[in-house]
């Protein structure tokens, strides 16, 4: 082990310690235990000699993976001897690297040995130390690194009053048949308004028949998140300071006025925790109580919303002699209108096999609104589906769309974790729609998909709510374009269009002249459109309180299933004003990518973008679109040489004055100028952990079937999602994801540190993260090759033609572009799919069916990665 060595650890007696086992490793020593408590707090301490040796990073790294999944907070201890504070040092920089992979800071900032290096650690995941310093005891060449670590007290628990039904104790048979009784006499009024009022009263009044509302008081675990270190000091102060009044008698320093409010939570809070998801990571609902003024608050937050709208419309009032529909906003190139060969003048009749199988593929989520949970209005089916199908049907007929199903529960969403909570600009309002809403929207919207597709009137380049479309296609499509560029010589500027409030300030007037300019739409048709836009009414719901209902004047309701649809077809002559300027684009509902490829020697930026923003922006004001310059973000594509001669790139847009940043996070994945995918590696690790950390806690209590199931959830799906832009990444880079994935089986099957994770993986039947990559290309050049894709990604690969017949022909293979640079060619889609592809058994590349090349496909890779 080389010079030195030796480890030990002296605590109190009141302080539980738990020994855990240590994995074999050669190349330091090592000491793991735990402190049991009401948090659990892994501490893994550590010796590595000065000796140098070449197997410390590939042990340290199988430690921490076996370790990080174990519990939620761990400390990393010890005398490393590694220079971390030295830039200059490889080792360290790759050591470091290895740290934040796991998630792991390192807080030791100063020198901890006699010559002036950092070479005593402490390092924490889950947990922050405190009060750290390092003090020259006089008995080493090191000195003594001192800190505190805080523990979480336990959780109070406390009663609130609630109403449910026993929901379980209904007869499914017995409701079914209570159903039809009621729905046997007929309606008073059969208009659809009139069925759907019908409708509703049966539904609660027969649930109310078998599983009334009751009321009862129950225990809960509230974790007072109010309750701060600062909260804390001063509470401790207020104590001292009451102890010597009583001692004393003085009033010098009177007893603190308790209050039931805490002093640093103002009591005029506009966004308590119960109203928005929990922060970075965490998969359990909050618990935060209440508070008392929750009906203002749904209004304060239903006023802001609503204010917000009218506010936007407001500053993008056109002038007087444009007509707010017009189609051809001033300075804009002349859009070229091409009425559909085809109108849309009524919607066919749906039959009861149609309304069946849109109520089983539909989830059964339940909104406020609904008069019984979904999944018994699933089970009961038979009984209602003949009176869904005459709602449907009279709406259909009539054009008219029931008041009733245009009311809509609102629930304010932190638009991303992490975000401040006491900012009413990070919230997104979610519209939740009656489950009966839902269906007749998928009724129109199927037939309305079936129009634009025969008529070809789709965006080709709009992903957003298309069948075979996705994030990853729109990724994959956009990364090979930038890395054809980057394998040519040239620079690219990729520009992220961020729009404010897109689908809540949409134009109704302009959006009916949309479906009717654009997609031929007439008669009742364009009437149903046109009721289904007009007289929606919004109130916003937190918890058990409410506000007072207020009507919706503008924009298409997020969380509708017709809404992404609307709000695409009102984006179409984008795309129009985009390829008038010779930019290439790309968008995902309201998310927009321009980007432009020219040569270093170029005027930059080039003119043609320059014009291309400002005609946008005309276009979007003149419907009421509001550009937000602030977050949209500008970055330059190209290899290391060609980006030092970039230089000063400044962008203005809107008055607003942007340059390039290091890396922009585009539909969940982070993009870096030299499309490493570093940091988007990074950040999948460090999310992946924090979720895996949680389940660990939850370990023992779940089953090995569920446990799965929120692993599958919460970490495999973080590694799968958008993982064909990782294809060609480096072995190395790609080692930290296979870090989370080994961690998760160890946490699934609680195999031991010291065990090899390889059958594991085997016995679990799982893909390595390199082989799921290539699993994830391979399924899409199948479906690109099948119609199953989008026609931008079939337009990406070729047939190979043989230069004469043989017998080689008609074996399916693609053609290899040709790369000049290994970095960046060999890594986009139209290389890479033809490679992987020409490489499979000719049975597999012949494959009759979807489901076949699948299974045959998974059953090859797994035998290629683990052997036969």
């Amino acid at each position: 082990m080389g010079r030195g060595g030796g480890l030990a650890v002296i605590h109190r007696a009141d302080i539980l310690v738990k020994d855990l086992p240590v994995p074999n490793v050669t190349s330091f020593e090592c000491v793991i235990f735990s402190l049991v408590g009401s948090t659990q707090l892994q501490v893994v301490l550590i010796y590595r000699p000065p000796k140098a040796s070449t197997t410390f990073m590939s042990e340290l790294s199988e430690l921490l993976t076996s370790v990080c999944s174990m519990s939620p907070s761990t400390l990393l201890l010890g005398d490393f001897n590694i220079h971390v504070d030295s830039t200059s040092c490889s080792f360290a920089t790759e050591f470091l690297s290895l740290l934040d992979c796991f998630n792991f800071t390192q807080h030791v900032k100063s020198p901890t040995h006699t010559k002036g290096h950092t070479l005593d650690l402490v390092c924490s995941t889950g947990t922050t130390p405190s009060h750290l310093q390092c003090l020259d005891l006089a008995v080493s060449d090191h000195l003594a690194v001192l800190c505190t670590v805080p523990v979480t007290l336990p959780r109070q628990r406390t009663k609130r009053t609630i109403q449910y039904r026993n929901i379980k104790t209904v007869s499914t048979p017995a409701l079914n048949d209570l159903i039809a009784t009621h729905l046997a006499s007929d309606p008073h009024d059969s208009s659809a308004d009139g069925l759907v009022a019908h409708y509703n009263a049966t539904l609660s009044g027969s649930l109310d028949s078998l599983a009334p509302l009751k009321t009862r008081t129950v225990s809960y675990t509230r974790p007072a998140p109010w309750f701060t270190t600062e909260l804390r000091t001063q509470k401790s102060t207020g104590r001292q300071l009451e102890r010597r009044y009583k001692r004393s008698g003085l009033t010098l320093s009177p007893r603190p006025k308790h209050s039931t409010t805490p002093p640093s939570l103002p009591t005029n809070k506009t966004t308590p925790d119960c109203c928005s998801p929990p922060s970075t990571g965490s998969f359990a609902p909050s618990t935060s109580p209440l508070p008392s003024g929750a009906p203002d608050l749904c209004t304060k937050f239903l006023d802001f919303f609503q204010d917000k709208v009218e506010s936007i419309h407001q500053q993008l009032l056109v002038p007087a002699h444009l007509p707010p529909h017009t189609p051809q906003p001033l300075g804009v190139a002349p859009l070229d209108v091409r009425l559909p060969q085809c109108s849309l003048s009524f919607f066919f009749p749906v039959c009861a096999p149609q309304v069946a199988k849109l109520v089983t593929k539909a989830k059964a989520s339940t909104c406020s609104l609904d008069p019984m949970p979904t999944a018994l209005v699933m089970a009961c089916l038979p009984a209602l589906c003949p009176i869904m199908v005459n709602i449907i049907n009279s709406s259909l007929a009539s054009g008219l769309v029931p008041d009733s199903l245009k009311m809509a529960s609102v629930t304010p969403i932190l638009k991303k974790p992490g975000l401040d909570r006491d900012d009413s600009n990070n919230y997104r309002p979610i519209s939740n729609l009656p489950f009966l809403s839902k269906i007749l929207e998928r009724a129109v919207a199927a037939q309305l998909h079936q129009h634009m597709a025969n008529h070809e009137l789709y965006e080709t380049f709009q992903s957003g709510f298309r069948p075979h479309h996705s994030t990853e296609t729109t990724l994959i499509k956009i990364t090979n374009d930038l890395l054809i560029a980057a394998d040519s010589g040239h620079i690219s500027i990729l520009i992220l269009l961020d729009l404010s409030a897109a689908f809540d300030t949409v134009s109704h007037t302009i959006l009916l002249t949309r479906l009717s300019d654009y997609l031929g739409l007439t008669g009742s048709a364009l009437s149903w459109f046109q009721s289904y836009l007009t007289n929606r009414k919004q109130f916003v719901t937190i918890r058990d309180s409410s506000s007072t209902p207020a009507p919706v004047n503008h924009g298409v309701p997020q969380g509708s299933v017709l809404g992404p649809l609307l709000f695409t077809i009102y984006m179409l002559p984008l795309g129009q004003i985009i390829r008038h300027h010779g930019l290439s684009f790309h968008s995902y509902a309201d998310d927009t990518q321009l980007y432009l490829s020219t040569k270093p020697s170029t005027q930059l930026p080039p003119q043609s973008l320059v014009n291309c923003l400002h005609a946008i922006k005309i276009w979007m004001s003149s419907n009421f679109l509001k550009l937000n310059s602030n977050k949209t973000e500008l970055m330059v594509v190209a290899p290391k040489a060609l980006l030092r001669k970039v230089g000063d790139l400044h962008l203005d847009v809107d008055g607003c004055s942007f340059s390039p940043s290091s890396e922009v996070r585009n539909l969940g994945v982070i993009l870096d100028p030299t499309l490493s995918f570093q940091s988007h590696i990074r950040f999948i690790t460090k999310s992946a952990f924090f979720h895996l950390k949680n389940i660990s806690r939850l370990r023992q209590s779940l089953s090995d079937s569920v446990a799965e199931t929120l692993i599958h959830a919460f970490v495999t799906s973080r590694l799968d999602y958008c993982n064909g832009v990782l294809s060609g990444v480096p072995s190395k880079a790609l080692d930290r994801l296979q870090y989370v994935q080994n961690s998760a089986a160890r946490v699934l099957t609680r195999t031991k540190p010291w065990q090899h994770i390889t059958p594991t993986l085997i016995h679990l039947h799982w893909l390595p993260v390199k082989s799921r990559i290539t699993y994830k290309i391979l399924l899409l050049t199948y479906k690109s090759l099948n119609a199953l894709a989008p026609q931008y990604l079939s337009n990406l690969l070729h047939p190979y033609t043989q230069p004469r017949n043989l017998r080689s022909s008609g074996t399916g293979q693609l053609s290899i572009p040709h790369t000049r640079m290994r970095t960046f060619g060999d890594r986009a889609f139209s290389v890479t799919a033809p490679t992987l592809w020409n490489s499979l058994p000719i049975e597999l590349r012949n494959a009759p069916s979807l489901d076949t090349f699948k299974r045959l496909l998974k059953t090859h890779l797994f035998t290629k990665a683990y052997g036969p």
